[in-house]
């Protein structure tokens, strides 16, 4: 069964292409070292909720939209190295165009896929 990796990200809502210039310059690294697929989504449809929200869980200000960001690996195994490689590579990560102290991550195996989870 595959594995995912999912972001939740605040970008300067001026930033979005430079975000999203940041990802793509970042996937072959990923795709060589055996990520199947990668999904970054604007957030578009953010809504306050009244405990909790995407907003709150970053500390999104008004300036900044909410970034939804999911990676897929064939499995856990295949995600660790790559990270491992990276790490031993000791690759400098360039600026980024958002606050990287309030990214949230995670990895995660699904439990259920229907359709065409792109």
């Amino acid at each position: 069964m595959s594995y995912v990796d999912g972001f939740v990200i605040p970008v300067p809502t001026a930033n979005r292409e430079a975000y999203r210039a940041h990802e793509a310059k970042w996937w072959p690294f990923f795709r060589d070292h055996g990520a199947k697929g990668l999904v970054i989504c604007w957030g578009d449809d953010v809504p306050d909720g009244k405990v909790t929200d995407f907003k709150r869980a970053v500390a999104a200000t008004s300036d900044e939209t909410v970034a939804f960001c999911w990676m897929t690996w064939p499995d856990k195994a295949t995600r660790n190295a790559a990270f491992a490689k990276m790490m031993a590579d000791n690759m400098a990560m360039p600026e980024m165009p958002f606050d990287g102290k309030r990214l949230i991550h995670g990895g995660f195996e699904p439990i259920l896929i229907e359709g065409d989870p792109a």
